[in-house]
């Protein structure tokens, strides 16, 4: 195998979660598994083998960043809280926290799922080729990312890129919630299922709830919300583009009704 492709393998694990190694040297497994094992002979006073004990379930315990987020009065206390937040496990399998990008003072808000192998990279959320396409969409009604503050249910990267746990987002949740009652926008635009089911606290999924407003209530604040097609499906699903665009539509003219500023 040549350096290169070597570089290749690597990176595809690490894309996939990976980030440890179990031994030094490599194991056939196949071979291993074509050696029928040795069979076993209990003595005849032995009896049945104990059964193993039952793992503990994982906790989770949101009272405890709920705590934390509500103790932030600005969006900097919140991130610093975050930052030193160790009780999430995504935390330790991620580069850093992505935190936020945008402006603070925007009246619009969108709310992703969670950071990417480039947004864990950069630090912010959607910087990769999702990223990309919602910042066309965004400039195809009159804004960009000095006009909208951008953040995620998850601050960390799930490893390999997969939907974070019930668990997680729960954990996660007061974080995003606070970030909400602190920029404390006249709309919220929701992007993807998980933001959308999680925020809803709905099992309803997006292509049922896309493009239709509904006001919603996260602590002390409320306000108008539109669920919309996350941008990455919409790459790997160009045909629901024309259904994506009708939101972007319908987002501008809540921009128009709410005489929202956008220049």
């Amino acid at each position: 195998m040549s350096d290169a492709d070597a570089l290749a393998v690597l990176d595809w694990y690490r894309a996939a979660g990976v980030d440890i190694a179990v031994g030094d040297e490599p194991v056939d497994r196949f071979a291993a598994s074509a050696v029928a094992p040795a069979r076993r002979v209990l003595p005849a006073a032995a009896g049945p083998a104990p059964a193993p004990p039952l793992a503990a379930p994982l906790v989770t315990n949101p009272a405890e960043t709920r705590e934390i987020a509500a103790a932030a009065t600005t969006l900097e206390q919140l991130r610093a809280a975050m930052e030193a937040y160790d009780g999430c496990v995504l935390k330790h399998r991620a580069t850093q926290l992505v935190f936020a990008d945008g402006n603070p003072q925007a009246q619009i808000m969108m709310v992703g799922e969670g950071p990417g192998e480039q947004e864990d990279k950069q630090g912010k959320p959607f910087v990769g080729r999702a990223g990309q396409l919602l910042d066309r969409m965004l400039a195809a009604i009159g804004l960009d990312r000095t006009k909208v503050y951008i953040a995620n249910m998850v601050p960390w990267r799930p490893p390999g890129n997969r939907n974070p746990t019930p668990d997680e987002l729960a954990q996660c949740a007061p974080f995003l919630h606070r970030q909400v009652e602190l920029v404390n926008p006249r709309l919220v635009v929701t992007l993807g299922n998980v933001p959308t089911q999680a925020l809803f606290a709905t099992s309803q999924g997006i292509t049922r709830m896309r493009g239709q407003w509904k006001t919603l209530e996260i602590n002390n604040w409320s306000g108008p919300v539109l669920p919309t097609l996350h941008p990455a499906f919409l790459l790997r699903t160009p045909s629901a583009k024309a259904q994506a665009w009708k939101d972007m539509l319908s987002l501008k003219q809540a921009i128009v009704k709410q005489g929202i500023r956008t220049s």
